[in-house]
C-alpha cells in the first residue's frame, strides 16, 4: 500500500496474493437494499473469493430492537463470528459486492469489537470478477474459533446520545444518505419515516468516498470532507438509513488520523420514524 492511500483497504493484488493463507480470515459482507434488486447470499453460492466465509449483517444483529441490523451484544457479537472461525487476533479481510458499500460497515464491528487487524478489500467482489481473479463455489466449513471481545462502548452513539448531539450542536453530524433524501427531495427507502436531516447536519452521500469501488486517495477524502464543511479537528457522529453505509463515513475518518468519532447506530430508521425527533427538509 503507498502512503497516499488509507492503512484500512487492501487491494486485490494484495489479497490474491495471500489465498490460502492460515493467518487470513477472509469476510463477505455484502447486503443489498431492496431496490438494489441484488441477492447477497446468492451472489455468495454463485462465485466467492476462495476461502472466504459469509457474513449476514441481518442475522449477526441485535434482533430485540426493532431496527435494521443493530449492533448486537459483545457477547452474541464474538459467537456468531466465532462460528465463522474468526478470533480478534486474525488478519480479516472483508468484502462486498460494488466495494466500499457495505463492508466497511463490518470492518467498524469487528474494530469496535476487538479485532485490531481488519481491512476492507478495494474494488469489492464485482472488481475481483471483472479482473478474471480465482472464484470459488466452496463453502468453507471453518474450525470454530474464540472471539474475545474488547467493546468500545464510545464508538456507538444511541438514540439519547443523539439527540443531545443535535440539542448541543458540539459534534458534527455527517450523513451518508443520499443528497435528495437528506434535503427530503425524496422518500425515504423503508416506509413510515419522516424526510429529510437532522438540524445541523452535514451531507456527505456515501458514494463520494469511492471511485470504481475503491476508496480514494488520502488527499481526496481530506478535500471531500472540506467541501461538506467538517471540520477534522472536532469530533464527528457518522449516520445514514440505518447505520450500515455511515460506516463508510467513518472509515474515511479513520484514514485520515480522525479518531474522535462514533457512529449513530439506529440512523434515520429510528430517528425518521419518531415524533420527538427533530428533522429539517429543505436546501438552506
Amino acid at each position: 500500500m503507498t502512503n497516499n492511500k488509507s492503512a484500512f483497504v487492501v487491494s486485490a493484488d494484495w489479497l490474491q496474493e495471500r489465498l490460502g493463507d492460515p493467518s487470513i480470515r477472509i469476510l463477505d459482507a455484502s447486503w443489498y437494499l431492496p431496490a438494489q434488486k441484488r441477492n447477497p447470499k446468492v451472489e455468495y453460492d454463485a462465485g466467492h473469493i476462495p476461502g472466504a466465509v459469509f457474513f449476514d449483517q441481518d442475522a449477526i444483529a441485535d434482533h430485540t430492537s426493532g431496527l435494521p441490523h443493530t449492533l448486537p451484544s459483545p457477547e452474541a457479537f464474538a459467537e456468531a463470528v466465532g462460528t465463522l472461525g474468526v478470533s480478534e487476533t486474525d488478519t480479516i479481510v472483508v468484502y462486498d459486492g460494488p466495494g466500499i458499500m457495505t463492508a466497511p460497515r463490518v470492518w467498524w464491528e469487528l474494530r469496535i469489537m476487538g479485532a485490531k487487524n481488519v481491512y476492507v478489500l478495494d474494488g469489492g467482489m464485482d472488481g475481483w470478477n471483472r479482473e478474471g481473479r480465482p472464484v470459488s463455489t466452496d463453502v468453507p466449513s471453518p474450525k470454530p474459533a474464540t472471539f474475545k471481545p474488547s467493546f468500545t462502548p464510545s464508538a456507538v452513539t444511541s438514540l439519547a446520545g443523539m439527540k443531545q448531539i443535535v440539542a448541543d450542536g458540539a459534534i458534527q453530524i455527517a450523513d451518508a444518505r443520499g443528497a435528495p433524501r437528506f434535503y427530503g427531495e425524496e422518500a425515504e427507502p423503508r416506509a413510515g419515516l419522516r424526510s429529510g436531516h437532522m438540524p445541523g447536519a452535514h451531507s456527505l452521500p456515501s458514494g463520494v468516498f469511492s471511485e470504481n469501488g475503491k476508496l480514494k486517495d488520502l488527499e481526496s477524502l481530506r478535500q471531500t470532507f472540506a467541501a461538506a464543511g467538517v471540520d477534522l479537528s472536532k469530533p464527528v457522529v457518522t449516520t445514514c438509513g440505518s447505520g450500515v453505509t455511515a460506516a463508510i463515513i467513518t472509515l474515511a475518518l479513520q484514514s485520515l488520523g480522525h479518531t474522535d468519532n462514533t457512529l449513530y447506530d439506529g440512523s434515520w430508521s429510528e430517528w425518521g420514524g419518531r415524533t420527538d425527533t427533530a428533522v429539517v427538509t429543505g436546501r438552506e
